[in-house]
Order: structure tokens, then sequence, then C-alpha cells
């Protein structure tokens, strides 16, 4: 009986309780675009996505708003800049990186439990060459793509996961 009545309040809630709203505004992300579609250009964007996690990481750490995630990353563009070419060269590679921060149009995409609508974000965009080769893109603020950025571990959560578990009780 319990779990019938459990399961009723759950249909009720769903149809009741707003979803939690993401607000874009409160996201920076990062979208690193290869040179092509070719094995060796897609292997290099992510040597080059995972040489910038390394840099962000340090850089985002102590972060706590994405104002300020986003002007400390303004601040790094030019070293940011130096890590892709540095790794471009490293692979052989004789095209260079761009990078800018700029609003741009994402898909929804899911990141573990937390879903991003789709829609325009403030974004680290990294084209690498021509930037037209299939992508790879995350969020740096808040950091669930960085680990160890940010001014702690951050938890999500969800309401009516904590409803359920407390009617299991």
């Amino acid at each position: 009986m319990k779990k019938i009545l459990a399961a009723l309040t759950l249909c009720g809630l769903l149809l009741t309780v707003p979803l939690i709203k993401v607000e874009q505004q409160d996201f920076l992300r990062i979208h690193v675009r290869a040179d092509s579609n070719e094995q060796t250009d897609q292997q290099v964007k992510f040597a080059v996505k995972d040489e910038v996690e390394k840099l962000l990481s340090d850089k985002l750490q102590g972060a706590d708003t994405k104002a300020e995630a986003m002007q400390r990353i303004e601040g790094a563009l030019e070293e940011i800049t130096q890590v892709c070419n540095a790794t471009l060269d490293k692979n052989g590679k004789s095209y260079r990186a761009s990078v800018a921060v700029k609003k741009e149009t994402f898909p929804l995409r899911s990141y573990g439990a937390v879903a991003l609508p789709a829609g325009e974000y403030d974004a680290l965009i990294i084209n690498l060459g021509s930037g037209e080769g299939d992508n790879w893109w995350c969020v740096a603020y808040p950091p669930l793509c960085f680990g160890g950025s940010g001014g702690g571990e951050i938890r999500y959560k969800s309401v009516l996961v904590e409803l359920i578990n407390r009617l299991r009780g």
C-alpha cells in the first residue's frame, strides 16, 4: 500500500510541480572544433581539449561566479591559444588555433544528471584550423568537465528525488 501511495504521489507531483529551470546565463560552455573529420584531426582535437582542460582547471580554481570564470578565461586567451598551438605543433599539425569568448547556440545536452536545454550560451570557442570537423563541447562553469575547478564540489539536487527518498524512508 505504501508503494502505491508513493507512486500516486509521484504521478501527482509530476503533473503539478514545475520542472527546475536551468538558466542559460548561469553557464559558461566550451566548444572545441576539429579541423576535419580525419582520424588524426579528431585525435589532436582531444589532445588539445586535454591540455586546455589542465590549464582551465588551474585558472578556474576558486572562481565563485560565472562572471569571475569568464573574466579569468578572457584574461588567459593568449595563453590558451599558445597551449592549443603547442599541442598542434607537438602533433605535427601546421594549422593554428583561434580562440575567443562569445555567444553560441548549443543543442540540448546532458552531463550526468544535469541537462542543459538547447539555446544560446556564453562559450569559450576553440577552432583548430578550419574548425569544420566534428566537435567536442562541455561546461567550464560550473565545472561539469574540469575536475578540481570551481570553489569546491558542486552538487545538484532534485526536489523530486529527495521527496521520493523521504516517502521510502
